[in-house]
């Protein structure tokens, strides 16, 4: 298990100017990571050092994205002003999350502006709706060659989450003890008015921390 990306959400017609401004201040180009059908969505992505990225997500005006749980999360994300949707942890084998939660994964694709294919499994987007300070659960079943922190070289890192949220709760969420997804990233606990990630920072190339709330 390990933290594999954060993401930010926004309404559609603020994606190009915040992948845009994002891009600007953290020093870092977003790739277009294309649209998931299933889930009406569409996003951007930017690599981070250690494996893990960054992805700007908005839903499009499709059907799909009123009836998918990750959809709704986005939608509701961005009515509310836009900004920290949520963490996602990777996990080799998803089917032990599966019998400890009582449910079944759900498989999801996300079909590239080249016409590729990457596919994955995953599960506790309806527990994000319900308390946004929980990740949610995916396991890559494309080649690890084509993970999303791979579609370009990395200069940004990671630098720290502030997360507001039940230090325990999250913590049976995820099976085991808090630091185990996190590697080298430090999750700070602080007050706020709903549970969730509240802002995250970044090391940049330059040797900036650039903190995005």
């Amino acid at each position: 298990m390990r933290l594999d990306h954060l993401s930010y959400a926004v309404s559609h017609s603020e994606l190009a100017d915040t992948v845009q401004r994002l891009g600007c201040q953290l020093g870092g180009t977003f790739v277009d990571g294309g649209r998931h059908p299933a889930f009406g969505t569409q996003n951007f992505i930017l690599p981070l050092t250690g494996g893990t990225y960054l992805e700007v997500v908005a839903a499009l005006d499709h059907p799909a994205a009123e009836k998918a749980p990750f959809g709704q999360a986005v939608r509701r994300q961005a009515e509310r002003g836009g900004g920290w949707l949520t963490w996602v942890v990777s996990v080799e084998d998803i089917a032990p999350i599966e019998q400890r939660l009582g449910r079944e994964s759900v498989p999801g694709q996300r079909i590239k502006p080249d016409g590729a294919v990457l596919t994955w499994k995953q599960i506790g987007i309806t527990d994000v709706l319900r308390d946004g300070s929980l990740p949610y659960f995916t396991q890559w079943t494309s080649p690890s060659s084509q993970h999303p922190s791979n579609v370009a070289p990395a200069v940004v890192t990671l630098s720290a989450c502030e997360l507001c949220g039940d230090v325990d709760s999250i913590g049976d969420w995820l099976g085991g003890p808090l630091d185990v997804p996190l590697d080298s990233a430090q999750f700070r606990w602080v007050e706020n008015e709903d549970p969730g990630l509240v802002a995250v920072e970044f090391l940049t190339a330059a040797g900036k921390i650039v903190r995005i709330d």
